[in-house]
């Protein structure tokens, strides 16, 4: 992979661990990388692809599930409520007529309390990344580099 140039990728508050590089390896296939980790995205046949990883609305969707899992277990210990096995589905729902999800449905199973878990989740979803980014609508700037 390409080299990162962070200082680019910044920003104005940016978190330089976060900064994820994108390649095109032929095909539908790309290669997303950060951190020494990298994940193959690809679609799936029936959209021109291979099936040899997940698409990037799969990505997203993964990214939601497991950050909110995590501010699940994040704060359930910090209100020191016991929960068994935790496990987050996200459902994307397709907004009518156009590329993109109009919402997500999200549903939280774990072994607790059903109040006290009511509670917890109120408290991780105030802390979920990935929740609160989806929920204020982000600014993307793009811009182009032509080498």
């Amino acid at each position: 992979m390409i080299p990162v140039d962070v200082d680019k990728a910044d920003g104005e508050g940016g978190h330089r661990y976060a900064v994820w590089r994108a390649e095109w390896r032929g095909g539908m296939v790309i290669e997303v990388g950060a951190r020494g980790h990298s994940i193959t995205v690809d679609e799936p046949p029936e959209f021109g692809g291979t099936n040899r990883g997940p698409m990037p609305t799969e990505l997203l969707t993964a990214s939601l599930a497991s950050c909110m899992c995590l501010a699940v277990v994040w704060a359930a210990a910090k209100r020191r409520v016991t929960v068994g096995d935790v496990a987050v589905e996200v459902l994307p729902v397709r907004a009518p007529g156009e590329p993109r999800y109009g919402a997500y449905e999200v549903v939280v199973r774990a072994e607790a309390d059903e109040a006290e878990l009511e509670r917890v989740v109120e408290l991780a979803e105030r802390f979920c990344w990935v929740t609160n980014t989806l929920k204020q609508r982000p600014e993307i700037r793009v811009r182009v580099d032509a080498t």
